[in-house]
């Protein structure tokens, strides 16, 4: 009986030390295999979860927008006052919801290119009014003419037109007119042909962005999404290559295993460059543990902070010798015309920015840029993008709509925030295939372990207290 009961108390610690050491084994042969299914998962070839997605994605994707209203247009034509604006908003639009088209795969370079369709729908539950409701806002055509004539005698004869069409340095316009396109009354009486419609967005709906190539990652999964190359409505190729302006993914997602001590690297077509997001803060996300990158302030510093900015100072008395920050010059990209983007509410920037502005109150949480990100996939689960459009109007003394200014102005027009969330249904599905696997597999894992060391102790306290028995 001693001897039985000695071999089964030794049996017991060795299936404890066997359940010890197969629970060790077991972790890294897990991890590899998660590895492994990740990597097959988010390569961009057909049957993938990350194909499907990528095509067209699953999330409702919204672009707010907030229009500054202009309180006080005859003062500061007149008397180049403050600027006093109100913001009024949200107005809501649907986009993103079409699939992307001529998904072309080239298999000895590994790369996927493809056109975005863009397309917006008005979503009047989402908003505070119509798209017919009507705004005081810089007039654009106006106040570009001195910037894209320079010359003298031929500002004079836009002066002329200016006034003939009754236009001045603000106007009225709709919402619907402001972001889409009106045919502009001062350019329709231009002698010469120029495109006479005017808006922010204008063209949009029922064109494409791209053509984009990107990597599939099917040879290095670290690739995956980057863009290769961008051939867009606007020609970026003169950007010198070392501002490395097109560079990362398109936020949709990254590659996988994403460290917090990453930067995350992301092409936008609407600011025309490359810019980045730095990790912020662990968040749960529908049962999902997601990282948050937000853009840092660096990213919108001057050049004398942040050298990567320096193709963005496009001279040196505006921006006080490149001294100046929050904005950045994206009118090469607009065919010349004085557009500069910033944070909202002039976020991040310098005060002479916003001196000359009354009525704007940034702050982090309404008017900051983030991604939340699932760092196993890399797959982008949420986001808020926000960026605001300004357009520089300078003094004209040949336009007489101009001529009353004593100061630049860096004027506000509208705040964007576009967003999207992973929805319920998608996020149990991601819950299912992703993360419930993988948090299953390291359960099983850390429960053979503790089980095994566990019964491994307990049956050999067994066998020594059995054994200093039969000793006295």
């Amino acid at each position: 009986m001693g001897c039985d009961r000695n071999c089964g108390l030794i049996a017991g610690a060795v299936i404890g030390a066997a359940l010890a050491v197969f629970g060790g084994i077991l972790m890294p042969v897990g991890d590899m295999l998660i590895e492994k299914t990740i990597k097959k998962e988010t390569v961009l070839e057909e049957g993938t979860i990350a194909f499907k997605n990528w095509v067209k994605t699953g999330t409702t994707v919204y672009r707010q927008f907030w229009i500054f209203d202009v309180q006080n247009p005859e003062e500061v034509a007149v008397n180049s006052s403050k600027i006093k604006v109100k913001q009024r908003g949200p107005y809501t639009y649907r986009v993103r919801y079409l699939a992307k088209e001529n998904i072309t795969h080239d298999s000895e370079t590994h790369t996927v290119s493809f056109l975005q369709p863009n397309g917006a729908i008005f979503e009047p539950s989402l908003s505070v009014g119509t798209e017919n409701d009507t705004f005081t806002v810089l007039n654009l055509a106006v106040a570009a003419a001195p910037h894209l004539y320079p010359n003298v005698f031929i500002q004079g004869v836009l002066n002329s037109l200016i006034k003939k069409s009754k236009s001045s340095m603000f106007q009225k316009r709709t919402l619907k007119e402001l972001l889409w396109g009106y045919k502009d009354p001062f350019l329709s009486l231009v002698p010469y042909p120029i495109p006479t419609t005017v808006g922010v967005f204008y063209p949009y709906n029922n064109t494409a962005d791209g053509v984009y190539k990107v990597f599939s990652g099917k040879d290095d999964i670290s690739k995956v999404a980057i863009i290769d190359t961008y051939k867009g409505k606007k020609n970026l190729s003169y950007w010198p290559s070392y501002c490395d302006m097109i560079n990362g993914t398109d936020a949709a997602s990254f590659p996988p295993f994403i460290e917090k001590t990453q930067v995350l690297q992301f092409f936008s077509s609407d600011i025309c460059r490359s810019i980045y997001a730095v990790f912020g803060a662990e968040i749960n996300l529908k049962g999902i543990p997601v990282y948050r990158f937000g853009l840092p302030s660096l990213a919108f510093a001057s050049p004398v902070l942040n050298p990567d900015n320096h193709c963005f100072c496009t001279e040196k008395i505006i921006s006080k010798n490149c001294t100046s920050y929050g904005v950045l010059d994206i009118g090469k990209c607009k065919d010349g015309k004085p557009v500069y983007i910033s944070l909202p509410h002039f976020l991040y920037a310098s005060p002479d920015i916003s001196q000359p502005i009354e009525g704007l109150s940034p702050n982090e949480e309404e008017h900051s840029t983030y991604l939340d990100v699932e760092p196993i996939t890399g797959f982008t689960l949420r986001f808020a993008k926000r960026l605001q459009i300004n357009i520089l109007v300078k003094p004209a003394r040949k336009i007489e709509a101009l001529k009353g200014l004593k100061q630049n102005y860096f004027v506000p027009i509208l705040w964007l925030n576009e967003t999207g969330t992973i929805g319920d249904e998608k996020a149990e599905m991601f819950r299912n295939q992703v993360t419930g696997k993988i948090n299953l597999l390291g359960l099983v894992e850390i429960t053979l372990l503790s089980v095994g060391v566990v019964m491994f102790i307990f049956f050999m306290i067994s066998y020594c207290a059995c054994r200093s028995k039969r000793v006295n």
